[in-house]
């Protein structure tokens, strides 16, 4: 499938990556780096944990990962998720931010996998 019909589907800004990262197989080596590292795994198991400083960054490493390769609709909750956890100590239900993560985290790398 072609990279930029991916980023599409993912709600992605191909354009803008591509100004960054100049060619196609830059691009796919750095969304194959990204497949391989489980940001959901570590932040589900932070917060599982209570650990929310770790929840926090790793949560705040994937909306800067997102924004860098233009992984919009996922950096987007990942940046919610992050707000939520900034104080290191959420109020409320942050389900419904780490649910909508997950979700998109899930949809990103299902369209990903055509790449490997």
């Amino acid at each position: 499938m072609e990279l930029r019909r991916i980023y599409e589907n993912l709600k992605g800004n191909y354009d803008s990556v591509k100004t960054r990262l100049v060619d196609d197989d830059r691009i796919i080596k750095f969304l194959i780096k990204f497949t391989n590292y489980r940001y959901d795994e570590l932040i589900r198991n932070a917060l599982q944990a209570e650990d929310y400083e770790t929840a926090f960054r790793e949560s705040h490493n994937l909306k800067g990962i997102c924004a860098n390769l233009s992984l919009d609709a996922l950096g987007e909750s990942a940046g919610r998720l992050t707000e939520s956890l900034r104080s290191r100590n959420p109020e409320g239900d942050i389900s419904p931010l780490v649910e909508a993560m997950q979700r998109d985290y899930d949809m990103t790398i299902q369209a990903l996998q055509v790449l490997l």
